[in-house]
C-alpha cells in the first residue's frame, strides 16, 4: 500500500468492519457477542463520546449510534440481557475499567491488564500496603474488606457490611466501588433482586473469583504488558494518535516515558508505524497488520 492511499475515509471504513458496525457484520447472538470480544481483546460496553474505539452496543447494532434511553430498544436490551446472563460466568472480564466506565475484556487478554495493576501479593493482605501508602481511600477499603469477611454480597448488603449505607454515604461508596473496579480488586459477578429496582450487581474480590488470574499475570512483565495493549488498540482502531493512546490507558497511569518506550518497542519490531494519514490531524500510529492487508472491505 502506497501512502496516498492511506486517507481518513479508508481508516473509518477499516474501523467499521473491525468494529462490526455494519449490518452484514452486526452481532447478533450471545455466542458471537463473546467471539467479538475475544477476537479485539477488550471493547467498551456503550460507546464513550470523545474516544475512538469498538463497543458491544455499535457491535449489536451495526452501526454508530447514540446510547438508548428506553428500556426496550432492541439493542440496548440484548447489551444488559447478555451482559447479565455471563455476570460471573468466566466467559469474559465486565467491570468499570478503561476510560472508568464498564469494559468487557478477553481473558486471554486480562493477565495483561493485571500486571499493570497495583496488586502484586496475596490479595488478602495486599490491599493494606496500598492503603498505608495512601493509594487506597478509607471507604475503598472498607468495601473490600467487607467482601473478603462476608464473600459476595450484593449493592444494598455491601454498603450495609462496609458501614457505608447511609443516604449521606452513597457517593462515596460509588466512587470508592469504582476505584477498586479500576484497580482490578473488585468485579461484579451477578445480579441481586434488591434495591429501589429490585435489580443491584452482586460484587466479589477478582482475584477470588479468577483464582489463576495473580499466576498468569506473575510471568508478565509491565513493559509487555503495555506493549500488548497498544498494540491490540491500534491494530482494532488502525490509526490513533499518541494522545488518543494516553487518552485510552489514561487508568493504568503511565508514564509519557513507559508510553513512548512501548511505542519505540513496537515499531522496532515492524507492529506499528508512525505516520501522517491524510485527513487526519498530526501523526498517526498505524497498524503495519492493516496496511499490509491492502484496501479495505466493502
Amino acid at each position: 500500500m502506497t501512502a496516498p492511499s492511506l486517507t481518513a475515509d479508508w481508516v473509518a471504513t477499516m474501523r467499521d468492519h473491525n468494529y462490526h458496525r455494519t449490518r452484514a457484520r452486526r452481532v447478533q447472538t450471545r455466542d458471537a457477542a463473546v467471539a467479538f470480544v475475544n477476537k479485539l481483546g477488550f471493547v467498551f460496553f456503550w460507546p464513550i463520546k470523545g474516544i475512538e474505539y469498538a463497543s458491544l452496543l455499535h457491535a449489536i447494532a451495526g452501526r454508530v449510534r447514540d446510547v438508548p434511553d428506553a428500556h426496550d430498544d432492541p439493542d440496548g436490551s440484548r447489551c444488559w440481557g447478555w451482559k447479565d446472563e455471563l455476570l460471573g460466568a468466566r466467559a469474559w472480564y465486565y467491570a468499570k475499567l478503561l476510560r472508568r466506565r464498564a469494559t468487557l475484556v478477553a481473558l486471554d487478554v486480562l493477565p495483561y491488564f493485571y500486571a499493570l495493576s497495583p496488586n502484586f501479593g496475596d490479595y488478602e493482605t495486599d490491599y493494606l500496603q496500598e492503603y498505608e501508602d495512601g493509594e487506597l481511600t478509607a471507604e475503598a477499603k472498607a468495601i473490600y474488606e467487607a467482601l473478603l469477611r462476608e464473600g459476595p454480597l450484593g449493592t444494598v448488603r455491601l454498603r450495609r457490611a462496609a458501614y457505608l449505607a447511609a443516604e449521606s454515604a452513597k457517593s462515596r461508596f460509588e466512587r470508592a466501588l469504582v476505584e477498586l473496579q479500576v484497580g482490578l480488586k473488585v468485579l461484579p459477578v451477578g445480579v441481586a433482586e434488591e434495591g429501589a429496582w429490585n435489580y443491584a450487581f452482586v460484587y466479589d474480590i477478582v482475584a477470588r473469583h479468577f483464582a489463576n488470574l495473580p499466576g498468569q499475570a506473575r510471568a508478565i512483565t509491565r513493559h509487555d504488558a503495555r506493549q500488548t495493549l497498544i498494540h491490540r488498540y491500534v491494530h482494532n482502531a488502525v490509526a490513533v494518535s499518541r494522545k488518543q493512546i494516553a487518552q485510552m490507558f489514561h487508568v493504568l497511569k503511565w508514564t509519557p516515558r513507559e508510553l513512548d518506550g512501548a511505542l519505540a518497542a513496537l515499531q522496532a519490531a515492524g507492529a506499528v508505524r508512525e505516520m501522517a494519514v491524510a485527513g487526519m490531524e498530526g501523526a498517526q500510529w498505524v497498524s503495519v497488520a492493516a496496511l499490509e492487508g491492502g484496501a479495505a472491505p466493502g
